[in-house]
């Protein structure tokens, strides 16, 4: 009997990755090797630098560069983290400022290619003209995929304090935070109404903006593409296990064709923030994953 091909794995903890983590959803045609990484992003530049998993969850902003960069990646068409973005931009309670006093405001974000400041800046731009070079971004770390180059408009300072303290002294004006956002009543919301802006937002698009996808290395889709196509089923099966109502905003998605409108409007908007060096084509995002999975992925 042939050995099960083992793929090493990355996904974060959530409801739909959970029946791959404790078994309940496997496969006698692949196992799947969890490897821990925590904060997930850490294992972003590992991924797009180095093919240093088989299968990996990948921030869309990073996974969209790392194509256009050439890296060995191959994006699937299966979204595994989304949520809504407006409440993730706060400021310090003693020092709020307004959405439309944020030009020439100092915001700092962890890193500018980060998909939750691509979101906000999509957002503020959309609900109140504000570009992202209106504004002066303080970020600690740079981007996962080596070859990206900040624009000018950006100031890195990597010994920089935490965001909140950076808050708390006054050393910037606001923040985006993601999953780290701080409890309690100490920062306040920037954007006012966030969650009625997104719910209004989630209907007039129809999804809810995405955080993570799942990329697979280049060389693992060359030796082993039948390991991918299980993999990806799992996905689904596991996604499938969430009961998720008919018209409620839904964290995963899976498919070409559901995917396609979706990212081609995160391309639109890192043109416009100026995280890529071109205009990719939804064939490019997926062309590679669809020799791979063929049509059954949708």
């Amino acid at each position: 009997m042939a050995e099960l091909p083992v793929l090493r794995t990355v996904l974060g903890d959530y409801p739909h990755t959970a029946p791959l983590k404790n078994g309940e959803v496997d496969s006698t045609r692949v196992r799947l090797d969890f490897l821990p990484v925590s904060p997930i992003h850490r294992a972003f530049a590992p991924m797009v630098r180095d093919e240093a998993y088989d299968l990996c969850e990948l921030a869309i902003v990073t996974a969209l560069q790392a194509i256009a960069y050439g890296r060995p990646v191959v994006l699937l068409p299966a979204v595994v983290a989304a949520r809504f973005q407006r409440g993730c931009l706060i400021a310090h309670a003693t020092r709020p400022v307004r959405p439309e006093d944020l030009k020439d405001k100092r915001i700092g974000v962890r890193s500018y290619t980060q998909t939750t400041g691509m979101w906000v800046r999509a957002h503020i731009a959309q609900d109140y003209g504000l570009a992202a070079q209106d504004v002066h971004w303080i970020t600690r770390e740079g981007a996962h995929v080596a070859q990206y180059t900040d624009p000018a408009f950006v100031t890195p300072d990597p010994h920089a304090a935490k965001l909140p303290d950076m808050l708390r002294e006054g050393s910037i004006d606001a923040a985006v935070l993601g999953n780290d956002l701080p409890d309690g009543d100490e920062f306040v919301r920037v954007i006012p109404d966030a969650a009625g802006r997104d719910e209004q937002w989630w209907r007039q698009h129809g999804f809810m903006p995405i955080n993570h996808m799942v990329a697979v290395s280049a060389s693992t889709c060359r030796e082993n593409a039948s390991a991918v196509r299980e993999s990806y089923a799992l996905l689904r099966r596991a996604a499938a296990t969430v009961a998720r109502p008919d018209g409620t905003p839904h964290p995963t998605a899976f498919g070409y064709e559901r995917l396609r409108g979706p990212v081609e409007s995160v391309i639109d908007a890192c043109l416009a923030q100026r995280l890529l060096p071109r205009r990719l084509s939804a064939e490019e995002v997926f062309g590679p994953a669809r020799e791979v999975l063929g049509s059954n992925a949708d």
